[in-house]
């Protein structure tokens, strides 16, 4: 396994991580267990959820699936999305920043997070107040490092500015959308990043799990798959554009001998500014696969040839 840096902390995280968002769906806690533990025999260190992934199942079946082994685990999990109904229930406030990570901490079962995230920006709660409840938590000790997910440009380099500014903890990664399929944040957030000192850390590596080849234009979504079970895999399958590359990028996969799924990870994992990449795993042989294409080097003609299908 090959592990790098996660922005510009020490912090070393594994280029194959593990995202929990199955977990409590389509992932029972006798699933979630076997997956974690094979994740960490291969070498990965970096697991990822977050408190709103499936009414907090997601949350409390890592914890269970780490006991004993919580100590050889980069763990991460956000908070910002809505727990509830109730006017405090969500946003980036002081108030609901302390109340979720003394959540997390018990459905976790552990004394600390790694890496916090804030899973959406809060355009109620003023900047200054969200870095110095952040900064408050990591001198407690309950929090590591930070990060931010779904943030806009100017709103990453406010809040780094902001805790260069008054000495607070800045944020060392940002997990954006990024993948075959959406290559947006390559002309501002990526430079961005860079700039800043943040490592990328992309969501929906597979685009909701479109790039595995289970999927077929003009055929019903097989039972069971996550494309059947979740509504929200619409914005994938509702794009013509989207089936017309993926045709291709399987063509381009199979004439090299890999899957397509090999493919979307192994390019992510080309992308220097790229710390890790959590695709989800349904089952063991999920991780082994994940962990598989992590071993593929695209060459650089490939790169240029995938440039060319994409942009």
């Amino acid at each position: 396994m090959e592990y790098r840096q996660l922005g510009r902390s020490g912090l070393q995280v594994s280029a194959v991580g593990l995202g929990a968002n199955p977990f409590g769906n389509e992932v029972d806690q006798a699933g979630a267990t076997a997956i974690v533990q094979r994740a960490l025999e291969l070498g990965v260190n970096y697991v990822d959820t977050a408190d709103t992934y499936n009414q907090s199942r997601s949350e409390e079946l890592v914890g269970v699936a780490l006991e004993g082994r919580r100590h050889e685990v980069v763990l991460g999990t956000k908070a910002g999305g809505a727990m509830g109904p109730g006017p405090n229930e969500g946003g980036a406030s002081r108030r609901h920043l302390i109340e979720s990570v003394e959540a997390s901490l018990r459905r976790l079962r552990t004394d600390w997070i790694d890496v916090f995230h804030i899973h959406h920006p809060d355009p109620r709660t003023p900047t200054e107040e969200t870095m110095r409840a952040l900064d408050d938590l990591v001198r407690a000790g309950k929090i590591r490092y930070l990060g931010c997910s779904n943030y806009e440009e100017w709103r990453i380099v406010e809040s780094q500015w902001i805790a260069r500014a008054e000495r607070l903890m800045p944020f060392v990664s940002a997990q954006p959308m990024y993948n075959l399929l959406n290559r947006e944040i390559e002309h501002s957030t990526v430079p961005l990043c860079e700039r800043y000192g943040l490592g990328i850390i992309p969501y929906f590596p597979l685009a909701g799990g479109f790039l595995t080849g289970l999927y077929r234009r003009g055929e019903p979504l097989p039972p069971g798959s996550r494309g059947a079970n979740r509504p929200t895999f619409a914005r994938w399958t509702s794009v013509e554009r989207n089936w017309d590359l993926l045709e291709q990028l399987e063509a381009f996969a199979r004439a090299r001998g890999h899957s397509v799924a090999e493919l979307a990870m192994a390019w992510l994992l080309s992308r220097p500014y790229v710390s890790t990449v959590i695709a989800g795993a349904d089952v063991v042989e999920h991780v082994a696969a994940n962990v598989r294409a992590a071993e593929w080097r695209l060459s650089p003609d490939d790169l240029a040839e995938l440039d060319r299908l994409t942009l």
